[in-house]
């Protein structure tokens, strides 16, 4: 199902004021309710020797993908970590996704069989082809971890159902980086750099419609739609690439 994704840069002293704009139509997504009101996202970005990724994306490439190691808060060995490649095409997304505990994944990583860390009768599914894709990448494009992006997120739901819309708003805050992490360190937060502090990142994301209610809370704010890429943002915080616009 196609995805998209209107992102929003705004003052960091401005959050409870959004927050409470947002109430009235949004709640709380239960999983953060039950952490706090928030959990941390992390990822482990792969890019190629040459830095593909990035550099598709700070050309505006309209065909490109990012290519991660995901988990949530500090779950460890035992937690669950997602494969995924996130590919878009001209504005809609389509994301690849497969769960697996942290420590079969990086057994996966390391080169071993998908049906050992899987079990048996578990490698042949369909949603295991993500994990094919995701290796398919690594080894034909030589990729490698290059950067772990940690931000903590506030999700919100819609009160009322809206359908197949899907609607989903987060505010994404703290955003920090580290250079060139092992497979071991998705958890760890050792020589951590802050990424534009005094901003936080609205991402608005439905299947089909952008909600009308939405229109005149950016105009209150004086918010504009543009490029926040977490990853190309990270990138130049540590300055391992050249351009400085986050297409």
């Amino acid at each position: 199902m196609l995805r998209y994704e209107h992102k929003f840069f705004v003052p960091i002293y401005q959050l409870d004021k959004l927050r409470h704009y947002l109430l009235p139509f949004m709640e709380p997504d239960p999983f953060a309710v039950s952490h706090g009101g928030a959990y941390t996202v992390r990822s482990i970005y792969f890019d190629t020797p040459a830095m593909q990724c990035y550099f598709d994306k700070v050309a505006g490439i309209k065909r490109r993908n990012k290519v991660r190691l995901r988990g949530y808060n500090c779950d460890g060995e035992t937690g669950t970590v997602f494969f995924e490649i996130k590919k878009k095409v001209d504005d809609p997304l389509f994301k690849n996704r497969f769960a697996l505990p942290y420590r079969e994944a990086k057994k996966v990583l390391s080169g071993a069989p998908l049906e050992h860390c899987l079990g048996p009768g578990k490698a042949d599914g369909k949603s295991a082809d993500n994990v094919r894709r995701f290796m398919y990448h690594v080894y034909a494009r030589q990729m490698h971890p290059v950067v772990t992006v940690i931000y903590d997120r506030e999700p919100f739901q819609p009160i009322l159902d809206d359908g197949d819309n899907r609607l989903r708003i987060t505010l994404d805050k703290h955003l920090r980086v580290a250079a060139y992490p092992s497979l071991d360190q998705l958890y760890e937060e050792r020589d951590v750099r802050a990424v534009r502090p005094n901003f936080f990142i609205m991402e608005i994301k439905f299947n089909q419609y952008f909600p009308s209610w939405m229109k005149p809370v950016i105009q209150a704010f004086g918010l504009r739609k543009g490029p926040a890429s977490k990853y190309a943002m990270s990138i130049e915080t540590l300055g391992l690439g050249q351009a400085r616009q986050y297409l």
